[in-house]
């Protein structure tokens, strides 16, 4: 059974504070995450993991590569012991030792016998299980536009226990994408980017299996999803809704795909500032903030440490960071 949360009045989006940027020397920072030193890892396109030391006063940032995963990395998770979970678009779910530099462990390059073709994101259980997305099982990242336009769900939310198979947890979510963990581990939300909202899958409990909706009708494409510092959900939203295509999901499944088919052949995005929003662990909004000024075309993922906020991007050639204001 789904619940949905009632109507809330959002506040206002605020300015997002000037960002810097953080040049990769590769294209397309898709997700971001801190480290426990408080250091940055991301991976680009051609399958280098990277880890990022944040400039200050007389030093400037530090770049080097701590893996390569051989295929395109996207969602990345710190595990406890310092090894890191990557989401590899073309081999699965992979696991690394950046403090070592050795070999790249394929922890699950299919599902019920069907490849992992778009492995997506993933967060980590204290017990060592993991809950990683596959945004769709009908398109791969190459034809990501498709599975947005097309409409027709065919995304994962999957479980790995330690020990354990792939196990489907939700399946025909639409895009399946950015997955975090409550702070009690009571449940696990996972980014629904087709249809602009976050669902919930509670895992302890009285609700234990119940799936419903923890914050809806956000006002732009949710993509990856961060705990952050003050027990909420920090949210990149890829793009602002349009209404353009929310007429399109309305239209027959032909016409769906025929417009489809149309957007393959269009050009990328055009930049635009920067989004992201907070929510609670109740889905209320916190507080939006929205890039002026300098332009990051597509923010896909964002993370907060020590006052200041992370952005990646699936098509920039950099990060972006910015001293975050204290919360109202």
């Amino acid at each position: 059974m789904r619940r949905r949360p009632a109507a809330e009045h959002r506040p206002a989006p605020a300015p997002l504070p000037p960002q810097h940027r953080v040049a990769l020397g590769g294209t397309g920072p898709e997700d971001v995450v801190f480290d426990a030193s408080g250091r940055v890892l991301t991976a680009v396109e051609d399958g280098r993991v990277l880890r990022i030391t944040l400039p200050v006063p007389g030093r400037p940032a530090g770049i080097e590569e701590v893996g390569h995963t051989r295929g395109r990395p996207l969602g990345l998770e710190v595990l406890p012991d310092g090894r890191l979970l990557v989401c590899d678009a073309r081999r699965g779910l992979l696991r690394l030792d950046p403090g070592r530099g050795t070999g790249v462990e394929v922890l699950a390059d299919s599902v019920a016998g069907t490849p992992l073709r778009f492995c997506s994101n993933a967060t980590a259980a204290m017990d060592g299980t993991v809950y990683f997305t596959v945004s769709s099982r009908r398109h791969g990242l190459d034809d990501w536009l498709s599975d947005i336009v097309e409409h027709e769900p065919s995304g994962l939310l999957v479980r790995l226990a330690p020990g354990g198979e792939p196990e489907v947890l939700l399946d025909g979510l639409q895009f399946a994408n950015g997955v975090a963990l409550a702070a009690d581990e009571s449940f696990v939300t996972v980014a629904e980017t087709g249809s602009w909202r976050l669902t919930r899958l509670w895992l302890g409990g009285p609700d234990a299996g119940r799936r419903d909706t923890l914050a809806d009708a956000l006002p732009g494409f949710p993509d990856n999803v961060s705990r952050s510092p003050g027990g909420g959900f920090w949210v990149a939203l890829a793009g602002p809704r349009t209404p353009l295509l929310e007429r399109l999901h309305r239209a027959s499944p032909g016409v769906r795909r025929t417009v489809a088919a149309t957007a393959r052949r269009l050009p990328a995005p055009p930049a635009s500032g920067a989004r992201v929003i907070e929510v609670d662990e109740q889905g209320r909004t916190l507080r939006q903030l929205r890039g002026t000024g300098r332009r990051f075309r597509m923010t896909t993922s964002v993370a907060e440490h020590g006052g200041r906020l992370v952005m990646g991007s699936l098509l920039e050639h950099s990060i972006a960071w910015c001293e975050l204001p204290a919360a109202a």
